[in-house]
């Protein structure tokens, strides 16, 4: 067992801290819920910077990453589930991005807990599917309100985040995954989670609430973080593509339907073991290419945009991340000019 999946799930709320502030504003709240001082996508994404501000030109949080593409082979199972036409059997093409919940693309891959996958499938009826994905199994806050709370409360320091727990005991469940859950050293060993739920509508018009992870086919290797160190500050990216480059890689996607009275608006509560499970297909990447010239650079992995049979359910975080997206968007791609058009010294080259 390595070491980090042997500590305490009570690490140091500092570290936590750190953590979530990084991870978490995947999910922020940004609809502008609160009246009169409602929270607006401004106010969200600048509260994601760091003390010496943003890096301009990236994606203001999930800002190191890197491109692939390849497909989803549907195995047709899903057609029970939805009428989308992404789950007829066939291949249809993808493109993604491995990431690391981080607003510095020049963090080192050892001092951010949570990775992320952005995904995007097109099917020949024009129809395409994002999403935006993390490899933990539950989120850290039940309300987007919590989330800016967290935002606020995780620069200040243990107390501060003392007192936040206090007003959030869920945020323990998290704690305990970030402290105990172990380390791999490569994307390709990671399974990634929709956590958030979504609607499944299928062709006679019957909707189910749905969550959906893929699972890898890589058997997983724990390293601790200080492992990790020790192979470099972006080894994850360096060990993708070559990986990637001997063989492709494979991710089962695994849809888990809800059944009455389960919570489906709370991210932090994960649905109980025996719930329905179906296999509907496989995500194959064939090819990693570097970022800065990659076809990822400019896609918004926003979570609302969905083929027909599939749509948001009541869980509020996709429309609130929806909207911190797109203010991203428009802040990195008004800074244009200054994004580095050459891979981070010691990336993974295309």
């Amino acid at each position: 067992m390595s070491r980090s999946s042997s500590r305490s799930p009570f690490v140091p709320l500092a570290v936590i801290a750190m953590v979530v502030a990084g991870s978490a504003a995947a999910f922020a709240y940004t609809a502008g819920w609160l009246s009169p001082e409602r929270l607006t996508p401004s106010r969200l994404v600048a509260a994601l910077a760091p003390p010496g501000g943003p890096a301009l030109g990236h994606r203001r949080n999930h800002a190191k990453g890197i491109c692939f593409t390849g497909e989803f082979q549907s195995n047709g199972n899903g057609m029970a589930l939805s009428k989308a036409k992404v789950f007829t059997p066939g291949a249809w093409p993808v493109l993604g991005r491995f990431n690391l919940a981080t607003p510095s693309p020049k963090a080192a891959d050892a001092t951010v807990r949570v990775r992320g996958m952005g995904l995007q499938i097109t099917t020949p009826d024009g129809d395409v599917w994002r999403s935006a994905m993390i490899d933990p199994p539950i989120f850290a806050v039940s309300t987007p309100q919590a989330f800016y709370d967290l935002l606020g409360s995780a620069p200040k320091g243990p107390e501060a985040m003392k007192a936040f727990i206090g007003r959030h005991p869920e945020f323990m469940a998290f704690a305990g995954w970030a402290g105990s859950a172990p380390w791999t050293s490569s994307y390709a060993e990671d399974p990634f989670n929709s956590l958030n739920s979504f609607l499944f509508t299928d062709a006679a018009g019957t909707t189910r609430a749905v969550r959906w992870s893929l699972r890898p086919a890589a058997t997983q290797m724990p390293i601790t973080p200080e492992e990790l160190a020790r192979k470099g500050p972006n080894y994850l990216e360096q060990e993708i593509a070559q990986r990637v480059a001997g063989a492709p890689q494979r991710w089962t996607m695994v849809v888990t339907v809800a059944e009455p009275g389960d919570n489906t608006a709370d991210p932090t509560k994960a649905w109980p073991q025996g719930r329905r499970t179906v296999e509907v297909g496989t995500l194959v990447v064939n090819k990693v290419i570097a970022e800065p010239d990659g076809p990822c650079r400019d896609i918004n992995f926003d979570p609302t945009i969905l083929p027909r049979g599939i749509s948001v359910s009541d869980d509020p975080f996709p429309a609130a991340r929806s909207s911190a997206y797109a203010r991203s968007y428009d802040l990195r791609t008004s800074e244009a000019k200054d994004y580095p058009r050459t891979p981070v010294s010691g990336s993974a080259k295309p």
